[in-house]
C-alpha cells in the first residue's frame, strides 16, 4: 500500500520540484541540468558494465571476507545511475546520495539486518526470534 502511494507521489513531487526550481534557475539551467545528470547516469552504467566483471574477479581473488559486499554497491552504483538518468531534481538528488559510499554502507546494513532477522527451516521463511525475543529452534 506504502509502496503504491509512493508510486503515485513521486511524479507529483517532481512536478512540484521542476516548477519551483525551474522558476528560480530558468529554463536553460534547469534543462542543462537534467541533460547533464543523464549523462552521468549513461556514463555510470556504461563504467559498471565494463568494469563489473574484472572488479569481481579481482575480489575474490584477493579473498574477500565479504563477496555480496561489492555486489551489493555496484548494484546500488547501478540504481543511483538509473535515478541519475530519470529526469526530475528528487530523483537526482537520490541519486547523488548513493553515490557517495557511506551512504550506500548504510543502505546495504540496514537490508543486511533486515535479512539476519529471516532463517529459512525446510524451505519456509520464518522470523528469526520468537515472541519473547529467544531465538526459534529448528524441528
Amino acid at each position: 500500500m506504502w509502496i503504491l502511494l509512493g508510486v503515485l507521489a513521486l511524479p507529483l513531487v517532481e512536478i512540484a520540484l521542476f516548477v519551483t526550481l525551474g522558476a528560480k534557475l530558468g529554463l536553460w539551467l534547469t534543462l542543462a541540468w537534467v541533460i547533464l545528470t543523464a549523462v552521468l547516469g549513461v556514463l555510470l552504467l556504461q563504467g559498471l558494465a565494463l568494469g563489473g566483471r574484472e572488479t569481481l574477479r579481482r575480489g575474490f581473488q584477493e579473498g574477500l571476507h565479504d563477496p555480496l559486499s561489492p555486489l551489493a554497491h555496484r548494484a546500488l552504483a547501478g540504481v543511483a545511475a538509473v535515478l541519475l538518468i530519470l529526469p526530475g531534481f528528487l530523483t537526482d538528488a537520490l541519486g547523488l546520495l548513493m553515490l557517495l559510499p557511506p551512504v550506500r554502507n548504510l543502505i546495504i546494513q540496514g537490508m543486511a539486518s533486515r535479512i539476519r532477522g529471516a532463517v529459512v527451516i525446510r524451505g519456509a521463511y520464518v522470523d528469526a526470534k520468537s515472541n519473547d525475543g529467544e531465538p526459534l529452534e529448528p524441528p
